[in-house]
């Protein structure tokens, strides 16, 4: 397991590092290697904010705790990633494998602020670079969860298409499927 540890408004500490280190190492027995995790300790006043994110084996789950001590922001957040992972183990027993393991690579490009300026049209700012393993359904909603976000866009394992899927403002999910004829 790679650890990064980004100290925010503090001064670094080796024993808070290493026991945000100790925490993560039970994550290992919900998911194999290689398992990448950042955590991100912050100090606001009296605030103390503890956020990790891990990367592995396709997946990226986030999560974040604030209290008014770092040794316990730690713990909430470790129990909320094992939370989720526990959970999408479960999911996973419940789903068949893929048997497509190819992956997509989505490009990422920056605009430099100052041509902005210049163009009349909307220019597109920023695009995010993350690999595209084709997913069914319920584990494209899943990994929508685990990355907090509305939607995500993803290939259809069955079909090899590029779908979407959003959260509705009811709570539901909507997909959206290319129709191809």
């Amino acid at each position: 397991m790679q650890i990064t540890t980004t100290f925010r408004h503090m001064e670094p500490s080796d024993p808070l590092k290493s026991y945000a280190e100790e925490k993560l190492e039970r994550v290992k027995k919900y998911i194999d290697e290689p398992i990448v995790a950042q955590v991100f300790l912050t100090v606001e006043k009296i605030r103390h904010s503890a956020e990790v994110t891990i990367t592995a084996k396709g997946i990226t789950m986030k999560a974040s705790e604030e209290t008014n001590d770092m040794y316990a922001a730690v713990d909430a957040v470790v129990d909320k990633i094992e939370r989720q992972l526990r959970r999408y183990k479960e999911r996973i027993k419940a789903h068949k494998p893929a048997t497509d393991t190819r992956e997509r690579l989505v490009q990422k490009s920056i605009v430099e602020a100052e041509s902005i300026e210049q163009q009349r049209e909307p220019v597109i700012i920023r695009t995010k670079t993350f690999s595209l393993k084709p997913m069914s359904v319920e584990e494209a909603v899943m990994q929508m969860d685990l990355l907090h976000k509305d939607f995500l866009v993803y290939t259809e394992a069955a079909t090899e298409n590029i779908n979407v899927i959003y959260r509705r403002k009811d709570g539901n999910y909507g997909l959206i499927e290319p129709n191809k004829e």
